[in-house]
C-alpha cells in the first residue's frame, strides 16, 4: 500500500487483498465488541431518541474501557450521569464509522474512493482498531521502545507491525485530507 492521496473529490488508495482482509477483520471484532452491549433497535423508544442507556458504569473489558472512557474521572457520579446520556450514542456512531468503513473497503482489495465524510470515518474506526489494539499490547508513551524490543518469535511482534501498519495508514490519510 502507497498510502492514501487527495483527488479532486476526496481521497483514494489501493489495498492489497490481504490488506484489506485485516482491516476488516479488525473493524469487525471491534464492531462485536462494541455492538454486544447495545439495547435492541425496538427498546424503550424515548430513550433511544435522547440517546440514553441503562449504562453508568465504565466497562469491565479494558479495550471497551478505553473505547468508552468515563467523562469525569474524578467524580464518579458525574461519569455516571455523563455515560448514562452519551454510552448509547457514543456506540452507535463507532458501528456506524465502522459500516461506513466496511461498505467502501472492497472484500478482495482494490481501490477505495472517499469523499471527506467517508474519510472521517475511516479516521475514526481505524483510532478504534488501534486502540483496542494497543490495549491488548500494552502500549504506553513509551511505544517505540517496545516495538524496537520485539522480535520475530514474540507472540506480539505480528500485532505490534499491524499497529505500525494502522498507524502509517491513518497517517496517509490525514495527511491526503490537509
Amino acid at each position: 500500500m502507497l498510502g492514501f492521496r487527495a483527488t479532486s473529490d476526496g481521497v483514494t488508495a489501493r489495498f492489497a487483498k490481504p490488506e484489506a482482509a485485516i482491516i476488516r477483520d479488525l473493524v469487525t471484532q471491534v464492531v462485536e465488541l462494541v455492538a454486544a452491549d447495545m439495547p435492541p433497535p425496538d427498546a424503550d423508544e424515548l430513550a433511544a431518541m435522547v440517546g440514553m442507556s441503562d449504562s453508568t458504569e465504565l466497562p469491565e473489558d479494558p479495550v471497551l474501557a478505553r473505547l468508552l472512557p468515563d467523562g469525569y474521572r474524578d467524580d464518579p457520579e458525574a461519569a455516571q450521569d455523563f455515560r448514562r446520556f452519551t454510552e448509547s450514542g457514543l456506540r452507535s456512531a463507532k458501528v456506524e464509522c465502522a459500516q461506513t468503513l466496511l461498505e467502501s473497503l472492497p472484500v478482495g482489495g482494490g481501490r477505495v474512493r472517499l469523499s471527506s465524510d467517508q474519510a472521517q470515518a475511516w479516521l475514526r474506526s481505524l483510532n478504534d482498531v488501534r486502540l483496542a489494539l494497543g490495549v491488548r499490547l500494552g502500549v504506553t508513551d513509551d511505544f517505540d521502545g517496545l516495538s524496537g524490543e520485539a522480535q520475530p518469535d514474540d507472540p506480539r511482534y505480528a500485532y505490534i507491525q499491524v499497529y505500525q501498519w494502522l498507524a502509517y495508514v491513518q497517517e496517509s490519510l490525514v495527511e491526503a485530507l490537509s
